[in-house]
């Protein structure tokens, strides 16, 4: 359990508060560990010194990347020392400073956006979530951990389809910096204030990415935590094994929460949601849609997709084919379809699973 934050920051009487990093090119975690801090109160119109001169940094009141210290007591954040080997809890990626930052000030972050106590438990689901969603991805991209073991990869002979752009949260902010080849000032003083700047504009990018995901965690994906935890309840109403949920209102962010309450209740594999039932709109009279659950969040393979036979096919042929009237659609690789009426919808979901 880390500190309470508002306890262990301490600042001069002045209020003036430094944080310091290292020069040279810089990388995803620190710029995201810089704005982070900035995000609370003690820290929100802190100066950066950038540099690796041990004397300047000695005069920063926190320090991220550099320096070779981990000591949260004195508000020293580097992770590139041979014996460090903290992980966030309950998580196997080695922290980089931004992981380190999020361990220690994350909690009050988060209860910033909540309004709530940094030791409340909606605190500390956010938390955690986050750490796994956007955190972890950066502490592994610098500490050089790949998504997969290398090694097995290579032994199963997979060989990747197509390339991503390289367009990850790592180059976010890899991409400003300077190339090899750009023109810089003369002058040492100029070209570090150059580089400052640069940094500045990439700590700004990803604190960017990093607010908009948070926020959408605090006020989009929290909200939703109930209403999946109600309608995941009342499944069996709707299939006696429990394989169909449904939402009557409006659909919410719902695969998370399935996958966490299927595994904290150790749901059976027969016995678990194969299809989601909602409404387009939240409009009486409105068309229904029913969806494969995934076998996991980000994945395109579903537990169970809708019937070959009927994939692709639309409005009367769809209801020829499935024998449902009210069909509108079923997407050609049965992820998804629709109908007119929810009563239509659950006699497809009914069809489904048994076909």
């Amino acid at each position: 359990m880390t500190e309470n934050a508002a306890k262990r920051l301490k600042t001069s009487d002045s209020g003036a508060v430094a944080i310091g990093t290292h020069n040279g090119h810089f990388h995803a975690d620190e710029a995201l560990a810089v704005h982070m801090l900035r995000q609370l109160p003690a820290y929100a119109s802190a100066s950066l010194v950038r540099t690796r001169d041990p004397a300047l940094l000695a005069t920063c009141h926190t320090v991220v990347d550099v320096g070779g210290e981990y000591d949260a007591s004195q508000n020293r954040y580097d992770h590139h020392q041979r014996t460090f080997t903290t992980t966030f809890p309950g998580r196997p990626t080695k922290l980089s400073s931004a992981g380190l930052v999020y361990l220690h000030f994350g909690r009050a972050i988060v209860a910033q956006h909540l309004k709530e106590s940094e030791d409340s438990e909606v605190v500390g689901v956010v938390w955690r979530k986050f750490y796994e969603s956007f955190i972890e991805a950066l502490d592994a991209h610098d500490n050089g951990i790949s998504s997969y073991d290398p090694d097995a990869i290579a032994a199963a002979g997979i060989e990747k389809r197509f390339s991503q752009g390289g367009f990850g949260l790592g180059a976010v902010v890899g991409r400003l910096n300077h190339n090899w080849n750009d023109v810089l000032p003369s002058d040492p003083v100029e070209a570090q204030a150059a580089e400052d700047a640069r940094f500045e504009l990439a700590s700004r990018r990803i604190g960017e990415e990093f607010d908009r995901d948070l926020a959408y965690y605090t006020t989009a994906w929290l909200p939703a935590r109930a209403i999946v935890q109600a309608a995941y309840a009342k499944r069996f109403e709707f299939d006696p094994e429990g394989r169909v949920m449904v939402f009557e209102g409006l659909s919410v962010p719902w695969k998370d929460h399935l996958y966490t309450l299927e595994e904290e209740q150790k749901t059976e594999d027969q016995k678990k949601v194969l299809y989601v039932l909602y409404p387009e709109k939240p409009t009486p009279g409105a068309k229904w849609r029913i969806q494969a659950v995934p076998v996991s969040k980000d994945s395109f393979q579903s537990r169970k997709a809708l019937p070959e036979p009927w994939r692709g096919a639309r409005d009367a042929a769809l209801d020829e084919i499935t024998g449902v009237p009210g069909g509108v659609f079923v997407h050609a690789s049965g992820f998804i379809g629709g109908n007119a009426t929810f009563e239509g919808a659950k006699a497809m979901a009914e069809k489904a699973c048994s076909f």
